[in-house]
């Protein structure tokens, strides 16, 4: 970061309404005077100043000397060299177009209740499960569903193994998981402020915690030992629910059980129905924070993983830091994992490779001087 205070006033126009802003939530977290709210209930999924009086892009904190909001944002200047440096010791190569990485490998959970909750094998919810009994984490900042059939996914903390099983599965629609941070170091249902904390999450919302880290943001940078990233293309806008599931196919969100996405949207319901949906038609209700987010591999976590490729079961994990490695080897040495070359699904790879170049042409040019992402290499 430069030397000068950069603050709300200089977040607000280069980020929050220049389209750059992915919503999550990093700056509201971070917020050591409480003047930064979220809008989520509407869509938005976009942080707004409490405090009206300087108008919407001014901050008297921020006056006076606080930068905490512009040192949360992993989307705010340079932010991509300034993290590559700090967890890799170098910037990404352009050839690297799914960001640095020490393994690509597939993963599933061994214990059976584990990988049929969880998504593509569990790991996910392996992962955290082992670094909760194993006392190498005290929560983990996870997202939810709402009751009452509403499929609406909000953010929360899990404790304990009951609350890992009932967060698994993937929801295609946003949940700024990093929103929970305060329940957790609160000590919400009476088990103590959290210390070691996990954080699952999208690509964005991964970003937001080395950035922390090496803007040294405090407290925050240091309570969040646990990385784990998603990957993801988008997320869809909660109206996808009415104006094309419910509206084209006659599903309505109770009826939903679980979804998925390989190459199309599948959707399994609760009375056997299954149904898939051509993701064409899912396009227009993309997120708007989603639209120019570059990194689609979760290139700043200690773990990315999703579920591409040709097994269903078996998660790709993209295996970054030391932390990751550690991790993983303790688990596979417990027996809580089985492991597989990521080369015995090339598919997987080739797809993974893809789909990261294709989304790092999604950077805005006028965006470039703030934070260069190196360019993919010419196709061949």
């Amino acid at each position: 970061m430069p030397p000068e205070k950069l603050h709300w006033k200089h977040l607000f126009p280069e980020v929050i309404t220049s389209g750059l802003c992915t919503g999550c939530a990093a700056c509201v977290i971070a917020c050591p005077h409480d003047v930064i709210g979220y809008h989520h209930e509407s869509g938005e999924y976009r942080p707004f100043h409490l405090e009206e009086e300087d108008g919407p892009g001014g901050c008297g904190h921020g006056d006076k000397g606080c930068t905490l909001c512009t040192r949360a944002c992993p989307r705010f200047r340079a932010w991509e060299p300034e993290i590559d440096e700090f967890l890799f010791g170098r910037t990404r190569e352009p050839a690297e177009v799914s960001g640095v990485s020490k393994d690509i490998v597939l993963v599933r959970a061994t214990d059976p209740v584990i990988a049929e909750a969880g998504q593509d094998g569990g790991l996910v919810s392996a992962i955290l499960i082992y670094a909760l009994e194993h006392d190498l984490i005290d929560c983990a900042l996870v997202s939810y569903l709402e009751g009452d059939g509403t499929w609406k996914a909000v953010p929360g903390v899990a404790r304990n193994r009951d609350d890992v099983l009932r967060s698994a599965g993937s929801r295609y629609t946003y949940s700024a998981n990093t929103l929970a941070y305060r329940d957790a170091i609160e000590g919400d249902g009476g088990d103590g402020a959290a210390e070691r904390i996990a954080l699952v999450g999208m690509s964005c919302q991964s970003s937001a915690v080395p950035v922390l880290k090496v803007r040294k943001a405090g407290k925050l940078a240091r309570r969040i030992t646990l990385n784990i990233g998603l990957l993801c293309s988008k997320t869809f806008d909660d109206r996808i629910f009415e104006e094309l599931l419910e509206a084209q196919y006659g599903l309505a969100r109770r009826d939903i059980q679980k979804m998925n996405v390989k190459g199309r949207l599948q959707i399994w319901c609760h009375d056997g129905r299954y149904v898939e949906v051509p993701l064409k038609e899912c396009h227009p209700f993309t997120r708007e924070g989603c639209k120019m987010c570059p990194d689609f591999a979760a290139e700043h976590a200690d773990i990315s993983t999703g579920g591409i490729g040709a097994y269903n079961d078996w998660t790709l994990t993209i295996v970054r830091t030391d932390t990751g490695r550690e991790l993983l080897d303790k688990m596979l040495t417990d027996k809580w994992i089985e492991v597989r070359p990521g080369d015995d699904d090339p598919g997987a790879i080739e797809l993974l490779h893809k789909l990261a170049t294709k989304q790092r042409s999604r950077w805005p040019d006028f965006a470039h001087t703030q934070a260069p992402a190196a360019t993919p290499p010419p196709s061949a």
